[in-house]
């Protein structure tokens, strides 16, 4: 099959997935961050596959915006990355307009990474940090300085990543969160994530809580 019907089979799998975390009221996850499309995924790709992504983007997050469970759950929607500069005008409103519609939302923290590139974060945060220098040169750089000058500012540190279809091939792509995920325990699964399943996703929390994390020491 070509590639690019798999994106639309990976939305389904998002969906699932999402539903089966807000549902359960007592988990003490309150942060889930997906990885939807790197810069270069949405520019050097055939353009077959990448107008199949910006279909699925914008499908996708418009019914996601009418879900009702957005406000039972009090779910918040978090788009990170160059999407306003790569998506097309009416995909990107419809971004802009499920933010808005969940930005005061607190118990479950959805964030979605879209024409994202960890080297364009860290540049930006090193532009930004460079300039506030040259303001008040007794600016002292620090890990918090960094981290409030990242695109990922209001995220916490990544605890747990789940990389599928890679079980034989582990890489990372695109410098994916490079400074928060620092300490991150990692966990690889042959399951493309077209296969992924909420199961699928137990299992690697499982795995998670019966690691005794050292944090480099």
């Amino acid at each position: 099959m070509p590639s690019w019907r798999g994106h639309y089979q990976g939305a389904e799998t998002l969906k699932s997935l999402i539903e089966s975390l807000s549902k359960v009221k007592e988990a003490k996850v309150g942060f889930v961050s997906f990885w939807g499309g790197s810069i270069s995924n949405l520019t050097a790709r055939p353009q077959k596959e990448i107008e199949a992504l910006f279909d699925v983007y914008g499908k996708y997050f418009a019914m996601l915006s009418k879900r009702k469970e957005l406000k039972e759950w009090d779910i918040r929607v978090r788009i990170i990355g160059d999407w306003k500069k790569i998506l097309p005008a009416k995909v990107a409103k419809i971004f802009d307009g499920i933010i808005k519609k969940t930005k005061h939302h607190r118990r479950l923290n959805l964030t979605f990474l879209i024409a994202y590139d960890g080297k364009e974060e860290m540049k930006s945060a090193i532009s930004r940090i460079v300039a506030l220098k040259l303001k008040n040169n007794k600016l002292k750089v620090t890990e918090d300085l960094v981290k409030r000058n990242l695109w990922t500012k209001d995220l916490p540190l990544v605890d747990l990543v789940v990389r599928t279809g890679v079980e034989n091939d582990p890489h990372w792509s695109a410098g994916f969160m490079m400074w928060d995920c620092a300490e991150t325990q990692l966990y690889f699964t042959k399951t493309l994530w077209p296969d992924f399943t909420a199961k699928e996703f137990e299992k690697a929390v499982q795995s998670y809580t019966k690691v005794q994390r050292r944090f480099g020491k």
